[in-house]
C-alpha cells in the first residue's frame, strides 16, 4: 500500500488487524469472524476481506475450498499486525472483557481465561486533565506524593508521554521543582490537576533518557542447573543463552521489573528469579541507577 493512501479509516484498520490475527493464528478465516465480530453484514464482511487483498496485502490469503474460508499464503506477510502471538492473545483476552458484559456475545474464539488483578483507581478528572496537558504541550498544576515521600507536593509538570508498564499507567514529565524529566504514577495524584494555559517549556525531544536507546542482554539464572537453563531460553526464544530486548533508557527499570530483574540483587531462590541482566554497566545510568531503582519503586 502507498504511503500516501495512510492513514486508514480507524474501524477498517481494527477490521484488517482481525482478518490478519485470525488467518495467522487460526489457520481459517471466514466472514462470520468479522460478522460477528462487528456487527456487519456478509456482503461488508466479504468486501473487507476483498479490499485487504486488493489494496494492502495482494496475494496473503488463499480461499480453501474444502475448509470454505481464507488461509495464509506460504508468502504471507503481516501488514497491518506484527505476527506475534501477543496480538492473538490480547484478542482472546478482549473476547472475555467483553463477554463479560454482553454475556450473548459469540465470536467464534475458543474458550479462554485470563488472571485480571485490581486496577490502581485513576480518577476521570485526573486523566481528563493529563491528557489535556499531554496532548497540547501545556504545562500540569499537580499535587503528587510518591512511596519515597508521603506528603503531597504541589509543583509544575510538562508532560510529554502516557506510559503503560503491563499493571500500571504513569506519565513522563518535566518536573519543575526538581529540574529534570521524572515518571508519575497517575493514581497518586492529589485532589484534580490542573492543566495550565502556559505552554511547556520542556519538550520529549529534551528527555534525553526517553530518546536514548539501550539494548538489555537476558540470560537464564546461572544459579539454575543446564537443562533448567535450556527451559528457560526456550521460554523466551533465546539463542546462544541469551535474548537482547531493545528499548528507551527510561523503560529499561520497568522492563526488567517486569522481568523479575532487578539492578541491585538476586532473588535467594534462582527458580523464582529465573533471568538475569548480563550486561548492567552497558545501560549507562551511572548516577542515575540508584534513581531509576527507586522510579521502579515508588511506582508499585
Amino acid at each position: 500500500m502507498k504511503k500516501t493512501d495512510w492513514p486508514i479509516r480507524w474501524d477498517l484498520l481494527l477490521r484488517y488487524r482481525l482478518i490478519e490475527t485470525i488467518a495467522l493464528w487460526e489457520g481459517r478465516l471466514t466472514t462470520n469472524h468479522i460478522c460477528h465480530s462487528f456487527g456487519i453484514g456478509r456482503q461488508q464482511a466479504s468486501k473487507d476481506i476483498n479490499t485487504y487483498l486488493r489494496e494492502l496485502a495482494p496475494g496473503n490469503l488463499v480461499y480453501d475450498r474444502h475448509l470454505k474460508g481464507y488461509v495464509p499464503s506460504p508468502r504471507y506477510q503481516p501488514v497491518v499486525t506484527r505476527g506475534h502471538v501477543s496480538e492473538y492473545l490480547d484478542l482472546l483476552a478482549r473476547q472475555q472483557s467483553l463477554s463479560s458484559t454482553f454475556e450473548a456475545l459469540d465470536i467464534g474464539l475458543p474458550d479462554s481465561t485470563v488472571v485480571y488483578s485490581p486496577n490502581r483507581v485513576i480518577a476521570p478528572e485526573t486523566m481528563r486533565a493529563v491528557v489535556t496537558a499531554t496532548r497540547h504541550g501545556r504545562q500540569l498544576r499537580a499535587s503528587y506524593s510518591s512511596l519515597s515521600r508521603p506528603e503531597a507536593v504541589e509543583g509544575i509538570l510538562e508532560p510529554h508521554t502516557l506510559v503503560c508498564t503491563g499493571d500500571n499507567w504513569h506519565l513522563r514529565a518535566w518536573c519543575d521543582s526538581n529540574r529534570e524529566f521524572r515518571d508519575f504514577a497517575l493514581s497518586r495524584f492529589h485532589a484534580a490537576p490542573v492543566a495550565l494555559r502556559q505552554k511547556a517549556k520542556h519538550s520529549i525531544q529534551q528527555d534525553e533518557d526517553w530518546n536514548r536507546t539501550v539494548t538489555m542482554s537476558i540470560s537464564p539464572d546461572h544459579r539454575l542447573t543446564e537443562a533448567q537453563q535450556k527451559i528457560i531460553e526456550l521460554d523466551y526464544g533465546m539463542e546462544h543463552g541469551c535474548l537482547e530486548v531493545e528499548t528507551r533508557a527510561a523503560l529499561a527499570p520497568y522492563v526488567l521489573s517486569r522481568l523479575g530483574i532487578t539492578l541491585d540483587n538476586y532473588h535467594p531462590d534462582p527458580l523464582v528469579q529465573q533471568l538475569e541482566l548480563t550486561n548492567p554497566d552497558h545501560l549507562g545510568f551511572g548516577s542515575k541507577r540508584e534513581r531509576a531503582l527507586k522510579a521502579v519503586a515508588g511506582l508499585r
